[in-house]
């Protein structure tokens, strides 16, 4: 069994998206300024920095889905880390059988995103959000691995609704 460059690249930039946000988590965990983990059962942010340009850093504990939806504790972290497995592992088995470079390339964002919250849901039962865009009248305070999921979505979305009547014109090999 060889292993193709168009097979291998989307399952390498899942673990790229993943380190990529627990990096950014970890630096955010440990800056003194934040106060993280001595905030993790506030329900308020742990911090500000200010930061030049359009972008603040707010560390603050999201303990729901994406961008807050479904906020929960105690035993339905668990569930919710349970559905959110379900979930990537069901966009993960597509993207093994998918076709087209930016199907593979939304699908692996997406599944990247929902492995690097994983983690947190499961280390901390919370998720570690931090990038604040509110300055540009963006409403929540999100992270690397949220960032990969929206983009995924909305690639996701331009393959499957916006192309697809391309896809679907363009004639099968060897009857062009």
């Amino acid at each position: 069994m060889s292993l193709k460059p168009t097979k291998v690249w989307p399952l390498a930039l899942i673990p790229v998206i993943v380190i990529a946000d627990q990096v950014t988590k970890h630096m955010v965990l440990a800056h003194p300024r934040f106060n993280a983990l001595g905030c993790l059962h506030d329900f308020r942010a742990c911090g500000r920095i200010e930061l030049p340009g359009p972008l603040n850093l707010t560390m603050l504990w999201n303990r729901g889905m994406s961008y807050g939806m479904f906020q929960s504790e105690g035993l339905m972290r668990w569930v919710l880390a349970g559905i959110m497995l379900a979930i990537a592992v069901g966009f993960l088995y597509w993207l093994l059988r998918a076709r087209g470079w930016l199907l593979k390339l939304a699908l692996a964002m997406v599944v990247g995103g929902a492995f690097g919250n994983l983690i947190d849901r499961v280390r901390f039962g919370a998720v570690v959000d931090f990038i604040d865009a509110s300055s540009l009248h963006f409403p929540w305070v999100f992270n690397v691995a949220d960032a990969a999921i929206s983009v995924g979505a909305v690639l996701l979305f331009a393959d499957q609704f916006l192309l697809s009547d391309r896809k679907r014109a363009k004639p099968a090999p060897g009857q062009e």
